[in-house]
């Protein structure tokens, strides 16, 4: 039990529709967080302009919506709602603590904006959450402001030469919690929240040096007598996850969820998938963690707004199963007041919101090229199971009863918590998945065979990898029967595109495929010649006849990418999935990546092995870069070893942004991670030339926009630089899961 469940009252009642005895294990609502929260956030859509006006018209709109009634209650005003004029610090008052921006927040009568909006949301029957940063503000130390209730003022408890993350204002310094008057600082802030009607309190910048502040908050909000939900935010630091449990109700597992990829910074879309899938390995790595009083917190929810989201409707699905899989808090980051109907549907279907309101972590059970799965057990015993694709084509996943600890038995329900639909099977758990999708089932043993449909599905291997061009290859479909009952008359085809083939080389009829087994046709494919990359849409269908007698038709559709193949004497790397092409002195690159900065090194390269040394000039032109992410990477790199990710020093990228312009990045002192960085401020163009130029150890990055005229974007001092290293180009889409493409030309060393 956490400290801060004792003597405080629930803060989350579901309604009636969350809580069906048919699926639903009860979980004892006792004390604050004793299930993951539900509500609203402003970050994602309104960001940086809250107004009293905007925040009361989101909890209007919850109220309106249903949302309430369901259970989602929490509306939470984040950063932005105080007075910041710069780099001094926020505006503080009499004893150190923010200002509110009355601009934005104006006072009714004796009320502060703040608590004008808290009472506000308190009369829609919701709750107020805010949002603060870790330290003092520089202003109070300036001012030596003094501290409420005591002798002490702030440079009595401040480190004013330790900054602490503010990430809009800045400003922020430390405060020394072994002086007396600190925690009486954080104490009279946690007073006035509570004035103000605060039920819910964000700490943003949170890092492992910060686990004073988290120990004066927590400590600070107990004792106001108000029962005040405690979040922690955000990439906390997994080695001090006990930490987190003790003192919060709540932790950022990552970074933000928000793509930050909309024109002219506007708020649509508000995500990618490549957002999105970055929370895989997280839910599977923070699983041990949180429960009943504490959540492991994956961020906003993007479901809403439809297209808006930035999520295919598929995708949409994916990240809310993975969110309620994982038990996360449910904070939707989009527009209330203009919800999308489909979207809502979505989040008012209880049978998934009771899978995240069961306050149990799942587990990752596998994970194999594109296919994850995740799964728990339920206290009725019955088994949630999240089988998700993270291809770009429909693909089969599957997993078994036994894998989910299900008792042996005789048959299996699985129903499908998103279509409300029931299958059988026998002890197989699989099924078809759309591209970046997911199948969200409750597998409920049972002694006698289910009536229901049987369980299948259909697989497509030899795509994954893309081809070279004009060079065959074998396809191979599966068909799978899970069910008890066996299957009549399967049959399986491939249609190519127009210049492409797929000739059988196997049966593709089946007269009975039984219950539990597996068939499969094959297939020769070829492509016509390409320039770097192409794309050609095969047509893959299946039909079969069930015991009833009706008839089931599907049909996918499969990308299928090729490349020409590179030559001799380029060699290739790659730390993330990536493939290369060569079309004459043209070059291709297509590949992912989360970055290339700090401790992330997700880069494919083509590269010429130990071809750069002192006096070396090297040049490319970027012919095209794919807008995958404002911070998408394409240029030269140099390194003692460009294989060596994450290790190897020597380390140098001079890159085109598509909406950062040119930058250098460099690695400074010898750890093999990019922590310098020179440009940023130009306008990328198309094409674009790039030039790095080595003198000893050090390298100047020029751009140029005809390649005759060149700008300097930045000198680096790479001490650690060997006398011969590798050098090549290389490229990221700064955007996981999602795949983009880079041609160059032209590239010289010399």
């Amino acid at each position: 039990m956490k400290r801060r469940i004792s003597g405080l009252v629930a803060v989350l009642t579901l309604g009636l529709a969350l809580v069906s005895s048919a699926t639903t294990a009860q979980a004892e609502d006792t004390g604050l967080g004793a299930k993951p929260v539900l509500g609203w956030s402003s970050w994602s859509f309104v960001r940086k302009d809250p107004t009293a006006a905007v925040i009361e018209a989101q909890a209007d709109a919850m109220v309106s919506s249903g949302l309430k009634k369901i259970g989602y209650q929490y509306v939470n005003l984040d950063d932005f709602w105080y007075q910041c004029p710069g780099s001094q610090g926020p505006n503080v008052d009499a004893y150190g603590r923010w200002v509110i921006d009355a601009a934005k927040f104006p006072s009714s009568g004796s009320k502060t904006g703040i608590q004008a909006v808290a009472d506000h949301i308190h009369s829609d029957g919701l709750k107020f959450g805010t949002y603060v940063t870790p330290g003092i503000s520089a202003q109070a130390v300036a001012q030596n402001t003094p501290i409420e209730g005591t002798s002490y003022h702030a440079k009595d408890i401040a480190l004013p030469n330790v900054s602490e993350a503010n990430y809009n204002c800045g400003g922020m310094v430390g405060i020394d919690y072994s002086k007396p008057g600190a925690q009486a600082f954080v104490d009279s802030w946690a007073k006035q929240f509570a004035s103000w009607g605060v039920d819910y309190l964000k700490i943003d910048g949170v890092g492992s040096s910060d686990i004073g502040d988290v120990k004066a908050w927590s400590n600070a909000l107990h004792g106001t007598g108000r029962p005040i939900h405690l979040e922690l935010s955000n990439s906390l630091n997994i080695a001090d996850a006990a930490t987190w449990e003790q003192y919060s109700n709540g932790w950022r597992t990552g970074g933000d969820v928000e793509c930050y990829c909309g024109a002219n910074n506007a708020s649509f879309p508000l995500t990618n998938y490549g957002s999105v899938a970055g929370r895989f390995d997280q839910v599977a790595a923070w699983q041990p963690y949180g429960g009943h009083g504490g959540f492991n917190d994956y961020d906003s929810l993007e479901v809403g707004n439809g297209a808006n989201d930035g999520l295919t409707l598929d995708e949409r699905k994916t990240q809310f199963s993975l969110w309620a899989l994982a038990a996360s808090p449910l904070f939707l980051g989009t527009d209330l007041t203009h919800l999308d109907p489909t979207d809502l549907g979505l989040l008012k279907n209880t049978d998934v919101l009771n899978v995240d309101q069961d306050a149990i972590n799942a587990k990752r059970l596998s994970k194999t090229g594109t296919a994850q799965v995740f799964a728990k057990t339920e206290r009725n015993g019955d088994a949630v199971v999240g089988l998700f694709n993270t291809g770009d084509a429909p693909a089969a996943v599957s997993t078994t009863a036994s894998a989910l600890g299900l008792p042996a038995g005789r048959d299996y329900q699985l129903e499908d918590l998103w279509t409300h639909k029931s299958v059988e099977s026998q002890g197989g758990i699989g099924a078809t998945v759309p591209p970046h999708g997911v199948l969200l089932y409750r597998v409920t043993p049972h002694r006698l065979p289910v009536f229901a449909p049987p369980a299948t599905s259909f697989g497509l291997a030899g795509f994954e990898a893309g081809a070279v061009a004009n060079k065959p290859f074998t396809a191979t479909e599966t068909f799978t029967d899970y069910g008890s009952a066996p299957i009549r008359d399967v049959k399986l085809s491939l249609q190519a595109p127009a210049g492409y083939s797929a000739v059988a080389t196997s049966p593709t009829r089946f007269g009975i495929v039984h219950g539990g087994q597996t068939v499969q046709a094959t297939f020769t494919v070829n492509s016509p010649p390409a320039t770097l990359f192409s794309t050609g849409t095969f047509t893959a269908n299946e039909s079969y006849t069930g015991l009833g007698g009706g008839v089931t038709r599907w049909t996918g559709s499969y990308p299928l990418g090729t490349h020409s193949q590179l030559q001799e004497p380029y060699s290739t790397y790659s730390s993330v999935i990536g493939s290369y092409a060569q079309s004459g002195t043209k070059l291709g690159i297509a590949g992912q990546g989360a970055d290339i900065w700090g401790s992330t090194n997700d880069y494919s390269s083509i590269y010429l092995p130990k071809a750069e040394h002192d006096g070396t000039v090297a040049t490319v032109e970027v012919a095209s870069q794919q807008n995958t992410a404002p911070w998408a990477k394409a240029g030269i790199i140099v390194r003692n070893d460009v294989t060596g990710s994450a290790t190897s020093p020597g380390y140098v990228l001079l890159a085109e942004t598509p909406q950062n312009g040119y930058i250098l990045d460099w690695d400074a002192n010898g750890d093999g991670q990019f922590e310098s960085q020179s440009g940023g401020t130009q306008t990328a163009g198309y094409p674009s030339w790039l030039k790095l130029v080595r003198s000893g150890t050090t390298y100047t990055g020029y751009y140029s926009v005809d390649g005759v005229n060149w700008t300097v974007v930045g000198t680096a001092s790479v001490p650690t630089a060997a006398a011969t290293q590798d050098v090549g180009i290389a490229m990221t889409s700064h955007s996981t899961g999602t795949t983009g493409e880079v041609d160059f030309d032209h590239f010289t060393v010399g």
